[in-house]
């Protein structure tokens, strides 16, 4: 198959690169950066250097493709000129658009646990948007991944761990998180990028299911602090904190109504009637050996 990757060679994107090609599939990555080319050849893909932001680039790059890969890039919450919402529904659209225009069959896009929520799901609540907005488009097979809680995220909190010695948050505690690895999120939409579904398909990718207070357990085991506690704070709390570190206060605002929803359940409903059948490969204490490495350097 002709398959074209959005997301560079981020942390999903390239491992599935990387899986696809090994499987004898035609790859194009679509990178922003011109420096990623030769890296991304390496992995015997084609390089597609442009913008998503730029539909006319979109639809080139889409069109003869068998299936394509969609995902919001990552935006930095600490610009303070940043419009998170139109930034996200500005990228959707555009795949939407392009999609249309290059006539292509397949698409998988990685969207959010949480993404069944209209309301009160915080900065993801947009892919509901976007998901609504795909959804409009004929004679396309979508599926809609919705991974859980990434366990990257967790490297945000090791400046508390470092000054304060805990993990300090709104959510978890001796309550249940869904965490997931970008590894296993890669294999679940290698498997479905293939596949022809009929109409609009929705498939939930966790790793394992951890409290808080383990979570912590088991980081603290791995980077030599045992004693390494779990905290649960305000949303109040959470919102100073983030602010005070320097994050745009709007998008602090809808993180911490998104933990809110996390901890309270409501994000998770949807994931709580539809779980994975089968969890991904890699356990938090697997993810504990990279976040001691980094945890180390930093």
């Amino acid at each position: 198959m002709k398959i074209t990757i959005t997301g560079s060679l981020g942390n999903i994107s390239k491992p599935l690169t990387q899986e696809l090609v090994q499987k004898g599939h035609n790859v194009t990555v679509i990178s922003s950066s011109n420096e990623k080319q030769s890296e991304i050849e390496s992995l015997a893909a084609l390089a597609a250097i442009g913008s998503v932001e730029d539909v006319a680039f979109l639809t080139k790059a889409f069109t003869g493709a068998d299936a394509v890969y969609c995902m919001i890039p990552r935006a930095n919450y600490f610009d303070p000129n940043l419009d998170l919402d139109a930034f996200t529904r500005k990228i959707g659209n555009n795949y939407a658009e392009a999609i249309q225009k290059s006539g292509v069959k397949r698409v998988v896009f990685l969207s959010s646990i949480g993404a069944h929520l209209e309301q009160n799901s915080g900065i993801i609540q947009r892919y509901n948007e976007i998901e609504t907005v795909l959804k409009q488009l004929q004679n396309v097979s979508f599926t809609f991944m919705r991974p859980t809680s990434f366990y990257y995220n967790l490297l945000a909190y090791i400046p508390a761990i470092k000054s304060q010695g805990i993990i300090a948050a709104n959510y978890g505690g001796d309550s249940m998180v869904p965490w997931v690895s970008p590894n296993d999120i890669a294999a679940a939409i290698a498997e479905e990028i293939v596949k022809l579904p009929a109409g609009n398909n929705i498939r939930y990718v966790a790793s394992e299911e951890v409290t808080g207070d383990e979570t912590a357990r088991i980081l603290g085991a791995a980077i030599g602090k045992p004693d390494l506690k779990w905290v649960l704070t305000s949303d109040e709390e959470t919102l100073s904190g983030l602010v005070n570190i320097g994050m745009q206060p709007k998008i602090a605002h809808g993180l911490v109504e998104m933990y809110a929803g996390l901890y309270s359940g409501l994000l998770g409903e949807d994931y709580q009637r539809n779980k994975p059948a089968v969890m991904g490969k890699v356990k938090l204490a697997d993810y504990a050996k990279e976040f001691a490495a980094i945890y180390n350097q930093k």
